[in-house]
């Protein structure tokens, strides 16, 4: 019995001491920290990883990859005097560009010219051109979704420009160009600049019957400004438009998102020019079917805080004053949320999950109207909404005298 016990032992420590037989070091693995997807020019070389001659069916649908691969050693771990990529020099990335009829074509062709086989467990930023985006995302999605090794908080953003160019963007503060797209989103999403919609939350709305998808729609200013300029709207699974940005304050204030944090610069009659921030936000929305059309009632509130007062009259607030910036405020910001409602009907574009609710509340309503994505949207577009703002100005800031 001693014997067996020992032996048992023995068995038990070589199974819990045995190291990591297949194991692969980080400097052995090409890890894609950004990656820029754009439509290729249809002269440039193809390198024939994957086939010989490519099929009719995707002739003449090049497209470009420009991808960010961490050098190792170069990239910052921590803060440090330098901004152009560490005491060594050099960027602490190397971006490498291939084209390919798919996603996965370009990136079998990435691996022909890089030594290291390549990652996406660190893929933290995707940007799609706008004009990949208008053809439809689908075939982009379905690669990236079965992939195991994409994290679902990785953010897709759309570019109003060449989404290569985003690859390159890297202001002082931040060296490495596709962490700096990341902290200037996920900074945004933080102070209440945009909602927390990673691709696996479009991914979740892609498969919904009753809302449509939206990713974020930046530009460049500047040459290393990144510009939230809007919400990219999707219907069919194609971008069909895009918002301002100060309609992004009007979505989240129709979904009651926290913390708030867009201004709204009015020129309120007899009282001078404001800017009313909102700090928070709460939402009630009641559904009714009447006439065989959704009947949708969303009630807004807002808290808000007086930031600046411009050709004004007086130094100080009278009573009247408040309830003037109340009531121009109230209508100015219900118009906005009007609008742009129905903006999104016209595009048949449900990016509220308006959809999800009627099912759940009304099944069967849903289940004798909807069967596709494509039914409801026509509902949506056909809907009818009543939208109140409910403006409250808790602060109206200090002022040294």
């Amino acid at each position: 019995m001693r014997s067996l016990l020992l032996a048992a032992l023995a068995l038990a420590g070589a199974l819990l001491l045995a190291g990591c037989w297949d194991r692969q070091e980080l400097e052995d693995r090409a890890l894609i920290l950004g990656m820029a997807i754009d439509e290729a020019d249809g002269e440039e070389a193809d390198e024939h990883a994957t086939h010989l001659a490519p099929p009719p069916m995707v002739k003449g649908k090049k497209i470009r990859i420009t991808a960010q691969i961490a050098i190792p050693g170069r990239v910052p771990l921590g803060p440090s005097d330098s901004g152009g990529g560490g005491k060594e020099g050099g960027m602490p990335v190397w971006v490498v560009r291939v084209t390919g009829y798919s996603i996965d074509d370009a990136l079998n062709n990435l691996q022909q010219e890089i030594a290291d086989p390549r990652s996406l467990i660190h893929l933290r930023v995707i940007v799609i051109s706008e004009k990949i985006a208008r053809d439809g995302v689908e075939d982009l999605n379905d690669y990236f979704r079965r992939n195991s090794e994409v994290r679902h908080s990785t953010w897709l953003l759309v570019s109003d420009i060449e989404a290569a160019r985003l690859m390159n963007v890297a202001p002082p503060l931040e060296r490495v160009p596709s962490l700096y797209v990341l902290s200037m989103i996920e900074k945004s999403m933080e102070m209440g600049k945009f909602p927390k919609e990673y691709i696996g939350s479009f991914w979740t709305a892609e498969s919904s019957k009753g809302q449509d998808e939206f990713l974020p729609y930046v530009s460049i200013r500047q040459k290393e400004n990144i510009l939230l300029k809007g919400i990219a709207l999707f219907s069919g699974g194609r971008m069909v438009g895009h918002t301002e940005p100060i309609e992004i304050g009007a979505y989240m204030a129709i979904k009651g998102m926290n913390p708030g944090g867009y201004s709204s610069f009015a020129q309120v009659p007899d009282v001078g020019a404001i800017m009313l921030n909102t700090f928070r936000r709460q939402t009630e929305t009641d559904i009714d079917i009447e006439d065989g059309v959704p009947h949708i009632s969303i009630k807004v509130r807002l808290d808000t805080r007086i930031e600046e007062r411009i050709d004004h009259k007086s130094d100080e607030f009278t009573a009247s004053d408040y309830r003037k910036i109340k009531e121009y405020s109230e209508k100015k910001l219900t118009k906005i949320l009007i609008e742009f409602v129905q903006s999104t009907q016209k595009l048949k574009s449900d990016p509220f999950g308006f959809g999800e609710a009627v099912r759940g509340q009304y099944p069967r309503y849903w289940n004798r109207h909807v069967s596709q994505k494509s039914d409801w949207e026509r509902l949506y577009a056909k809907a009818r909404f009543d939208i109140e703002c409910n403006v409250y100005i808790r602060r109206e800031g200090l002022k040294m005298n």
